[in-house]
């Protein structure tokens, strides 16, 4: 009698468990599905890469910090939860690169070359920009990616919601 009285606990116990937020829910959203490290498919004009994203201050501290190579389509979208002006540097940043300065409509407004280890700061002119998308240095003309290419805002808002956060916090749709 006992051990059936367990048991009945123990089931109790398991259902009330799947009824939880984020336990055994595939509709919830707040565990997240990936880590910082993920990458995610992206298009910007009409080429396709994948990024990581950087949307915690100390993502974007990082950055690409220490990396020895990136793959040739890889980058990292850095997202901010308002547009502003901007400003990158190298530091600790071992490759040269490009950073593309993207307002909050996707709309890539400007494009630098930026080299290893050069602290100086690198500004927008333009003090709408929401998100800073980092690719190898040449990257954008290479693939004929110019000011005036979009982003797809609505796979940055899936893969932010994959990472935990919620688009809307960001000015984003919320799809």
């Amino acid at each position: 009698m006992n051990c059936l009285r367990l048991i009945l606990v123990a089931i109790s116990f398991a259902g009330l468990l799947g009824c939880q937020p984020g336990v055994g829910d595939a509709s919830a959203k707040t565990t997240p599905k990936a880590d910082a490290k993920a990458w995610f498919p992206m298009t910007i004009g009409d080429q396709q890469i994948r990024v990581q994203l950087a949307i915690k201050q100390e993502e974007q501290q990082r950055g690409l910090m220490f990396r020895q190579t990136l793959a040739e389509n890889d980058g990292m979208l850095f997202i901010f939860s308002r547009p502003e002006s901007r400003s990158f540097w190298m530091r600790n940043v071992d490759l040269p690169l490009d950073v593309g300065y993207i307002n909050p409509e996707g709309v890539l407004r400007e494009v630098y070359p930026m080299y290893p280890h050069d602290e100086n700061s690198v500004p927008s002119r333009g003090s709408d920009i929401q998100y800073v998308l980092e690719m190898n240095q040449d990257w954008y003309q290479e693939h004929k990616v110019f000011p005036g290419a979009k982003i797809d805002i609505a796979l940055i808002a899936d893969a932010m919601k994959d990472r935990g956060f919620n688009p809307a916090q960001f000015g984003m749709p919320d799809q």
